[in-house]
């Protein structure tokens, strides 16, 4: 029987019938989508000041994790700048720290913030903890070279799409039990949270074609986990397993009410709540997974993203 499932919104549905959509990822399609050009950011840049600089930190075992670190030109350089520090999506087995980048871009030409991209490595290829410790390992740097970057310490915002958005949640709660760095806030765009793939939401996105369906999902997944079983997954890869969500920072979320990730975020959010923390939750009707990143033109992406440079705006008023 196929389950019922919230319509789509109009102008997306609409957006969405010129685009091909797939059920299922395997081994094989995900090497042709990797061998498909990556995000370019030249053209973003193109019209912006920025000064744009390349890095690579070591990760835990030493393997180099590039970063890249854009900020904005021709600023007063005495007063220090809010970082966003960009995990990207693609289901932690595809994309790169250029994916998405257009999102945090608008945060550096809104508040003037360092923007810092982090290129972790990739599941099959690497699984268990490896994704989430080369993130934490990026985190490290920001705080030990934020002098140098122009960053106050202070304001760094973790934020992250979709994988991103759980490996941000990941970080988060890393910072959080090794004591630090400090972070002051985290955003969690349509965030990849819950291993276990079981909600209402991920059901109603099986067995149909779409942007990322419940079977793309666990291919992921099991990417990442292999055959660990559930006692053996860390909260740090699956967050929603984290026993303990209190003394996070204050945490932005949202998703489409049609998508996958629609149910784990907002239980995400209601644990945050239920322990005294502070968390804002957007579910965007007839939104799909993605949908302000593949359609910024579309109204309710528009009304998404403005309603997230509000919630930074509160955070991270421009001096």
């Amino acid at each position: 029987m196929t389950m019922a499932r919230p319509a789509l919104d109009p102008e997306l549905r609409e957006l969405l019938a010129d685009m091909p959509l797939m059920s299922q990822l395997n081994p094989e399609v995900l090497a042709h989508l990797r061998q498909l050009p990556s995000s370019s950011i030249d053209s973003l840049l193109e019209h912006r000041q920025v000064d744009r600089r390349e890095v690579t930190v070591p990760a835990k075992d030493g393997t180099p994790i590039p970063l890249s670190v854009l900020s904005p030109a021709n600023t007063d350089r005495t007063t220090a700048a809010p970082c966003i520090y960009w995990i990207h999506g693609g289901g932690m087995v595809m994309g790169d720290r250029f994916s998405q980048i257009d999102i945090p871009l608008e945060w550096l030409d809104q508040f003037g913030a360092v923007v810092v991209s982090v290129d972790y490595r990739l599941a099959p290829e690497a699984t268990g903890t490896v994704l989430v410790d080369d993130c934490y390992q990026g985190l490290l740097w920001i705080a030990e070279h934020a002098a140098d970057l122009g960053i106050d310490p202070a304001r760094i915002i973790v934020a992250g799409a979709s994988a991103g958005g759980g490996l941000a949640a990941g970080v988060t709660l890393l910072a959080r039990d090794r004591g630090g760095p400090a972070i002051f806030g985290q955003m969690l765009i349509c965030p990849m949270l819950d291993h276990r793939n079981a909600t209402t939401s991920s059901r109603q996105y099986s067995g149909v074609p779409g942007v990322w369906t419940g079977e793309m999902n666990a291919f992921g997944w099991a990417s990442v986990l292999g055959h660990l079983a559930d006692a053996e997954v860390s909260a740090y890869v699956s967050p929603a397993l984290a026993e303990d969500l209190s003394s996070l920072p204050t945490t932005y979320i949202d998703s489409g009410s049609a998508e996958v990730f629609r149910d784990e975020g907002t239980d995400y959010a209601a644990r945050i709540w239920g322990v005294g923390g502070q968390a804002e939750l957007h579910v965007w009707a007839g939104g799909f997974h993605g949908f302000d990143a593949l359609y910024p033109q579309a109204r309710i992406s528009a009304t998404a993203r403005r309603t997230r440079t509000d919630w930074l705006a509160r955070l991270l008023p421009r001096n």
